[in-house]
């Protein structure tokens, strides 16, 4: 089956060369790569929140730990209150 070339085949090419991942197993680890950072900040907030909650945190921790979190992410929303972060996950 002829494969069509990708945006992301040099970084692809880039694993393969230099660990020992396959070229599928490459492709995998990319496209999981970038469907993480594509993830909108809803499902990213509601997601962390389920997973801090899953560790018995309590949501003033949580929220007060999200905020700095979302600051780090390769494209990062505008700061967002406790109140804001709280309506995300509730509604």
């Amino acid at each position: 089956m002829l494969r069509v070339p990708g945006p992301y085949d040099d970084l692809v090419d880039h694993l393969v060369r230099s660990s020992p991942l396959s070229a599928s197993e490459a492709e995998r680890v990319v496209a999981e790569v970038l469907s993480y950072f594509a993830e909108p900040v809803q499902d990213y907030v509601r997601r962390r929140h389920a997973e801090l909650r899953n560790r018995g945190w309590h949501n003033d921790r949580i929220f007060a730990a999200l905020g700095p979190e979302l600051a780090t992410r390769r494209v990062s929303p505008p700061a967002l209150s406790a109140r804001q972060l709280r309506r995300l996950v509730y509604g």
